[in-house]
Formats: C-alpha cells, structure tokens, sequence
C-alpha cells in the first residue's frame, strides 16, 4: 500500500465509528502474533499531562541507552507522528509497511476493527518489528476500555490525574472517571497514580489493592528551587539539578510524576543514572503545551481543552504574562467551553474564536458569544487561517502576546498558518 491508500483505509474505518470492547483490537493483535506480549511496556492514563509525562520519560530511557518506543494521541501534524522510535517520527513509508501488513488480516476478521484500533495495534507490531527494548503507550480516552489496554502485564501503569473530561464516556464525576483509568492496573504489577483528588484515589487504591497491584503516589517533597521562564523550567530533585525545555506551570506536576515513576523503574531494575535523567530531561521535545512558537509578538500554542486544562493554561498565562494577551480559541463541542470566559477573561484583551477541523467542533460563533456574554470583545471566524491572521496582526499592533488555546486537533492548521503569515510578511 501507498501512504495515500492507508490514510485512505483509515478514512474507511473511521466509518465504523467508536464501539466499546476490546474484542476486535484483541483478535487482531492475536491475528498478528500478539505482539504487545513481546514488549516491556510502560501503559499511560490520566485526563490531562500524558503526553507530557510520555515525551519525558521517552527521552529519559533513550539517553539511558534503551531502545524506546513510544506512541500517543491524537497525532499533533500527522497519523505518522503518533509513531516514533528512539524519538524519531516514523517515515511514511514504513507507515504505510505497517498498515499495509495489517489490513488483509483485519478486513479477514467478521467484525472489522475501528480505525483507533488499528492505529493502536500498529503501534505495538511496529514495536515489536523494531526489537525495542521498551515502549510507551499512552491511552486514547479511559483506560479500561481504551484500545491500548491490552496486554497482560505492563511495566508500569500510570495514571497521572483525574479531573472530568469526556464525560458522556466515562462518567460525570472524578470517581466514575477513575474507575475507568483504574482498568488499566494489572495483577501484580506496579502502579503509580499522580492526581490529588481524593475520590479518585479511593478508586485507584481498591482497584489496585484488589490485584495485589503495588500502587506508588505523587510525592514532590524531593523538589525544590523549581524556576519557570519560557526557555524551560528548572528545579532541584534530591539535591540534583535539573532542566526540561518545556513551558507551563502545570509542568511542575509531570515532573513530579516523571521523577517519581523514575525511582519505581529503578527499583524493578532499570538502569537510569542521574546524568542519563538530566540528558534525557534537557532533551525533552514536545509540541502543543505551552509551547513558544514565535517571539516578538509572542505566539504560545496549548493545547488546553478541558476545565482542567484551561484552568492550568490559565494559571501560566497570569505567571508568564501578567498584562492583556489577544486570545485564539477552537475547541469541541462536547466540552464545558461555557466556564471559559469566566476562567480567561480577567487575561485577555480581546478573543477571536475559530472551528477546528473536526467533526465534533463547536461553531466559532457560538464560542465568540459566550465571550461576548461576559463583556469580552470577541471575533469569530469559520475559516481557522482567517482567524490565526487577524489574531495576530492584532497582537502585534497591540504588542500583546497571542495565546493559542483548545483543541490538539488544529495544532498543525494553527502551525500552518502562522508559517505561511510570517512567510509572507519575510517576502514583503
């Protein structure tokens, strides 16, 4: 197959649209010689910070001398990128090996897989094809049901937080929501939850209890002297010095959670000396959370789409700058996006509201006059570029930074378009 062909059966199975069980995806996998079962594999939950947390530790076992693979989403420019080796993004020709090796035996199946789980099972045969020593996955939504949980026991599984997100799914409160990130604990094997809130810990314990799962929690009482600038952030663990490129306050707990995950690893016998932590930390690589496009104005994606998220967005935005920002904002339709103008608003000099790509994305129009609602003048746009360009020639006019926040799904619309206008105004 092309590379064309499988975006083109992707397409196909996206079709069959998102159906509960993991049946199919197991049956697959079973099909292609159950390779989750040849890995070490360390398994990611939570509602916010996995791709983070997964970007982190990635880099930290690489520059521990394991071959690492690691696999998230959504894809943030492309299917290709949810895939990487050693940190590389995977060619389209070897993407195109993958699913072409694997779409003669799904469509062999009585009930045809859906397109997630045929993403999610490549990444494990890809793996397995690669001979790496370790993989990281991370969970789609939930983690129960998520078509990643499926092997028998994982390394590690994490849960980084719990806070509520995609509640038509999982549940309206944090407890429903934990009991189904709780699914991906196994039968004795270790188990780290990052979050704070107490129903969800409650959750979490019992489950992990139940399997004789032993369960290690956030602990940040090693850190100090942690220092944010839009370089990086930098902080103190155990007395050691440290330094991750990535932005944002809420960062301070994916590091938490990187460092304490560290020390399980270590005590279940891999080897991450600290100089190999701190090479891996300063080399980190993650796009869309907080990140520095452009200076001059300033240009900041995060790809905050829930409460949770903006609130943290929210929180880096008042510590990073503390005068007016120009706002850019698109997010789904099946978020509580009515609390966000109560929590930007008191940030943001004026807003203009886009659609991402998506099925599922709330109308520009709809987002502007909930803004509007609270006084704060908005602008909404149904054509995303149209709305980065007049976002931007009003921030540098003003001399404001421009904060793009919401959906993971117009990151690489977003990059796209401010390419092209600081393309066009290099020409000019």
């Amino acid at each position: 197959m092309t590379y064309e062909q499988t975006l083109e059966y992707l397409r196909k199975a996206a079709t069959r649209g998102s159906v509960l069980g993991l049946d199919r995806v197991k049956e697959l996998l079973h099909l292609l010689g159950d390779p989750q079962e040849k890995l070490k594999i360390i398994h990611i939950s939570g509602t916010n910070g996995k791709g983070s947390f997964a970007a982190m530790l990635s880099s930290v076992l690489r520059c521990s001398g394991y071959r690492t693979g690691s696999f998230c989403s959504p894809a943030m420019t492309g299917v290709t990128d949810s895939y990487r080796i050693n940190g590389a993004e995977i060619s389209k020709d070897r993407f195109a090996d993958l699913i072409g090796n694997i779409v003669p035996i799904a469509e062999s199946m009585a009930e045809k897989p859906t397109e997630f789980e045929v993403i999610a099972a490549a990444a494990y045969l890809l793996f397995a094809e690669e001979n790496c020593d370790i993989a990281v996955v991370e969970c789609g939504m939930g983690g129960d049901g998520d078509a990643t949980n499926v092997m028998k026991a994982p390394l590690l599984s994490v849960i980084t937080n719990v806070a509520l997100d995609h509640c038509g799914f999982l549940g309206s409160t944090t407890a429903e929501i934990a009991g189904h990130k709780a699914g991906i604990i196994k039968q004795d094997c270790p188990a780290y939850f990052g979050g704070k809130d107490s129903d969800a810990l409650a959750v979490i314990s019992k489950r992990a209890e139940q399997l004789g799962a032993p369960l290690a929690l956030y602990d940040d009482s090693p850190l100090s002297d942690i220092s944010y600038s839009l370089d990086g952030i930098s902080f103190r663990w155990n007395g050691e010095n440290y330094m991750v490129p990535l932005c944002g306050t809420y960062q301070r707990d994916n590091i938490v959670n990187l460092m304490c995950c560290v020390e399980i690893l270590r005590k279940h016998g891999m080897t991450i000396d600290t100089d190999s932590l701190r090479k891996g930390l300063a080399e980190t690589v993650w796009q869309g959370r907080f990140e520095v496009m452009y200076r001059d104005p300033y240009v900041v994606y995060d790809g905050a789409h829930n409460p949770d998220g903006i609130a943290k967005a929210a929180e880096s935005i008042e510590m990073y700058f503390p005068d007016k920002a120009v706002l850019l904002i698109g997010v789904m339709a099946d978020k509580d996006y009515r609390l966000y103008a109560d929590m930007l608003g008191r940030f943001i000099e004026k807003v203009y509201t886009v659609t991402p790509d998506n099925p599922r994305a709330l109308d520009s129009a709809a987002l502007a006059e909930v803004f509007a609602d609270k006084n704060i003048p908005a602008e909404s746009f149904e054509y995303l570029p149209d709305g980065v360009s007049a976002a931007y020639e009003h921030a540098k006019e003003k001399g404001l930074p421009l904060i793009a926040l919401g959906s993971l799904y117009m990151y690489r619309e977003f990059r796209e378009a401010m390419k092209l206008i600081l393309d066009k105004t290099i020409s000019t």
